[in-house]
Order: structure tokens, then C-alpha cells, then sequence
């Protein structure tokens, strides 16, 4: 595990970062990109001395990239030109889920926050597991303070079981980083043509379903300890 010895100094937003940049969807998507924007610069110019009224008349410049889709939804705010069409920058982070400039999967360093912004994770329609489900029914009828409070009390109390059972209540960064560290490496021994088997076959298909999408819901977590 000594190649992963970054892991365990890594925050909430960038454990996100580390799945998504294994996302064979995202490299793509960031290899055109990236030939789309430095050919727009070749053309007009880099900051400072970019020209941008005639970078903005450019097609290439917005999105979405050739062969995607137009967004059907995206959370956060997107960059509208005059000409209402989003920036091609912005339309890349729109569909992956990020603010600001999109980053290079193959980067060794994790980014800091100058360098990578999450957006709003999207609110979940997975039901949570069976274990950490608790449903409390309220009865509208009656006086909501006293019901609450017995509420909160049942909370606390089921989250102290599962803790006790040895589930790790609520999630946090660390106490998951053991398990997303295990994942990456599985990732990582798969990408190289490394069967896997056994129990580690399961935490794979987390893992996977990590790097599809899942990420965002590492965003979710309370982002410090």
C-alpha cells in the first residue's frame, strides 16, 4: 500500500476527485477537451492576451463537446454567454459536478481548493441500506416538540447500536479512508489487467459504481472531522 501513502492525508473533496479521475467517461471527455481549448488559444490567445470577442464567436468554444448530449439537469449555477449557450468549460463541469477549470486526470498532486469546487450533490434516490434505515412516524395531530425529542432520542440511540455493531455511524472521511483506499487499489490493479477475486470481487463493484457516479455522494459527508 505504499503508493497510496497519500491517502491517508486526503480531504473529503479531493477522495472525490480520486474517483472521478478514474473515470473512463471523464478522460475522455477531458482529452477532447483539452485539444478543443488549446486549439482555441492557438487561435485567439491565452490570458491576458486572449481575444475573447472573437473567441466567443468560435462554435468550439461551447458546449456540449461533439458526440455528447445537451444537459438535461445540472446543479449549480452554469456560465451563459450573450448567445445563451454554456461555456464549453463550464458545460464540463455541469456534467461531472464541479466549479472552476477542468482538471487533468493524469495530475499527480490532489488539488487544493483553489484548484477544484464541488457543486450541490444531487439528492440521492438509492434507499439507504436496510442497517442504517430507521423510519419514526410522527402523528400530526398532536403537539411536534415532544416528538421530535423522542425522535432525535431513537436516532442517537440506533446510531450507537450500529456503532457497537461495528458499522461505521455516522460516515465519515475517517473511517472510510481504509475501505476507498482498498477500492483505488482495486481500480488501479483491474486498469492493469489484474484479475480480482473473492471478497475483494464485491468491493470492486463499490468501487466501480464509485467511479460512475457514486463520488458525489462523498460529498454528503461533513467535509471536515
Amino acid at each position: 500500500m505504499a503508493g497510496y501513502a497519500y491517502c491517508a492525508s486526503l480531504t473529503r473533496d479531493q477522495w472525490a476527485w480520486e474517483f472521478l479521475r478514474r473515470n473512463a467517461g471523464y478522460r475522455a471527455d477531458y482529452r477532447q477537451f483539452i485539444t478543443l481549448w488549446h486549439a482555441l488559444e492557438a487561435d485567439y490567445g491565452a490570458p491576458p492576451h486572449r481575444d475573447y470577442p472573437r473567441w466567443k464567436l468560435d462554435p468550439r468554444a461551447y458546449g456540449p463537446l461533439p458526440g455528447n448530449d445537451v444537459l438535461d439537469q445540472a446543479t449549480g449555477e452554469l456560465c451563459i454567454a450573450d448567445n445563451d449557450r454554456i461555456l464549453l468549460e463550464c458545460w464540463m463541469g455541469a456534467k461531472w459536478g464541479f466549479y472552476k477549470f477542468p482538471l487533468d486526470p493524469e495530475r499527480a498532486a490532489p488539488p487544493s481548493p483553489d484548484e477544484l469546487a464541488w457543486r450541490p450533490p444531487p439528492l440521492s434516490d438509492k434507499p439507504p441500506e436496510s442497517a442504517y434505515r430507521l423510519d419514526i412516524c410522527f402523528d400530526l395531530s398532536l403537539p411536534l416538540p415532544p416528538q421530535l425529542e423522542t425522535a432525535k432520542f431513537r436516532l442517537i440511540s440506533r446510531a450507537t447500536e450500529l456503532r457497537r455493531s461495528g458499522l461505521a455511524t455516522p460516515m465519515t472521511v475517517a473511517n472510510q479512508r481504509e475501505r476507498w483506499t482498498q477500492m483505488l487499489r482495486l481500480l488501479d490493479a483491474e486498469a492493469a489487467g489484474i484479475s480480482v477475486e473473492g471478497e475483494d470481487a464485491a468491493l470492486r463493484c463499490e468501487a466501480q459504481a464509485m467511479v460512475q457516479g457514486d463520488y458525489r455522494g462523498i460529498l454528503r459527508l461533513a467535509a471536515a472531522e
